[in-house]
């Protein structure tokens, strides 16, 4: 336990930490807007329009066919 209450301390001293943490924070940032855009299910904001526009697009070629 001494030694990773060292490492903690010594980690918060080392900058470059604190730009692995930035790192971090930016990754988790990214993911939450992907999981915003397209959600956990079929039923995200993105993924309904790239379904209509997918159904559209394949209605209008059945018709032209």
């Amino acid at each position: 336990m001494r030694n990773f209450l060292n490492d903690v301390k010594s980690l918060s001293k080392d900058q470059d930490g604190v730009v692995s943490f930035e790192y971090i924070i930016v990754a988790a940032c990214i993911i939450g807007a992907v999981v915003a855009a397209f959600g956990t299910t079929a039923g995200g904001a993105i993924a309904t329009a790239l379904s209509g526009g997918i159904t559209a697009i394949t209605a209008a070629f059945t018709s032209a066919v």
